[in-house]
C-alpha cells in the first residue's frame, strides 16, 4: 500500500482541537467578558468536564467565578462480579488509542507512574482540581451497573438479566453487591466529602443514568428528593453560595421519589 494512502487511512483524534477551537470561538462572542461560568457534562460529557475544568478557568477573567458540575459521569475503576477490572482495561484502551496521557492533569500522572491512564478516571483526577466542582450521580448509576459492575463479559449465562431490569428482582447476593458498589462510590467520595470547602455533591439511591437534563428529575413537583432538596435546589445552594451542599441518599430501597430509568 502506497505511503500516502496509509496516511489517509490512518487515525486523526481531534478531541483536544475541537474543545480549544469551542473556546476561541466563544471567548469573542461573550465568554471572555463573563463574571460568572459554568461547564457542565452528562456521561462522557460529564467525565469531560474533570478533564477540562481547571483548563476552562484559565480561558476567563480573573475576577469570574468559575464552576463546574460533571453529572453521571463520575465512572469508578471498580471490578466486576467477576473480578475483573473491565472498565480499567477499557479506559486503558481509550486513552493509548487517543494518546489522551498528555492531557490529563500532570500532577495526578506523576504520582501515579507507571500508570498515568488512572487518571482518565475522575476518582483519581478529582483531588488535583483547583475549580470548585459539584458531582450529581447516582449510586446505582445504571450505566455503570450494566457495563462496569455487570458486563456481559461478566455475566454470560444472563443470571443477572431480571435484575438489571428492575431491582426488586434482583435477589438477595444481587442486592448485598449493589450496596457493596454503592459503598465503595461513597469510599471514593470520602475525602472530596470532608475536606472539599468549595466542592458540592448529590448522590442519590435512583437507579437513572444523567438527571440534570430532564425537567422531571431536575426541577419538578415530584423530583427526586434527598432529604427534601430536589437536584435543582442542591445544584443552586452550591453554585450561588448559599450553603453547603453535600447530599448523600439513603441506601435503596430508602428513596420512593425516584425516577428509575431500568431497561
Amino acid at each position: 500500500m502506497v505511503p500516502h494512502l496509509l496516511e489517509m487511512l490512518s487515525l486523526k483524534m481531534g478531541g483536544q482541537r475541537i474543545w480549544r477551537a469551542i473556546i476561541l470561538d466563544l471567548l469573542p462572542k461573550g465568554l471572555g467578558q463573563a463574571n460568572k461560568a459554568l461547564l457542565s457534562g452528562c456521561s462522557a460529557g460529564g467525565l469531560a468536564t474533570f478533564h477540562h475544568c481547571d483548563d476552562f478557568t484559565t480561558h476567563l477573567p480573573r475576577n469570574a467565578s468559575v464552576k463546574c458540575l460533571s453529572d453521571a459521569g463520575f465512572f469508578l475503576d471498580a471490578r466486576d462480579i467477576a473480578m475483573n477490572h473491565t472498565m480499567r482495561y477499557f479506559f486503558k484502551s481509550v486513552v493509548t488509542l487517543q494518546g489522551v496521557v498528555k492531557n490529563l492533569n500532570t500532577n495526578c500522572t506523576s504520582s501515579l507512574s507507571p500508570y498515568p491512564e488512572q487518571c482518565f478516571f475522575p476518582q483519581y483526577a478529582l483531588p488535583y482540581i483547583r475549580t470548585p466542582y459539584f458531582i450529581l450521580n447516582t449510586a446505582y448509576d445504571v450505566y455503570q451497573f450494566h457495563h462496569i459492575l455487570v458486563p456481559p463479559s461478566a455475566d454470560p449465562n444472563g443470571h443477572w438479566y431480571h435484575c438489571k431490569l428492575n431491582p426488586a428482582a434482583c435477589n438477595a447476593v444481587q442486592i448485598n453487591t449493589l450496596q457493596g458498589f454503592r459503598r465503595y462510590m461513597l469510599e471514593t467520595l470520602q475525602n472530596f466529602l470532608v475536606n472539599s470547602t468549595r466542592g458540592g455533591m448529590y448522590i442519590n439511591s435512583c437507579f437513572a443514568h444523567c438527571q440534570s437534563e430532564s425537567q422531571d428529575t431536575w426541577f419538578a413537583p415530584d423530583s427526586p428528593r434527598v432529604h427534601n432538596k430536589t437536584i435543582s435546589e442542591a445544584v443552586g445552594d452550591w453554585y450561588f453560595g448559599r450553603k453547603v451542599s453535600k447530599e448523600i441518599d439513603c441506601a435503596y430501597p430508602c428513596n420512593n421519589s425516584c425516577h428509575n430509568q431500568l431497561g
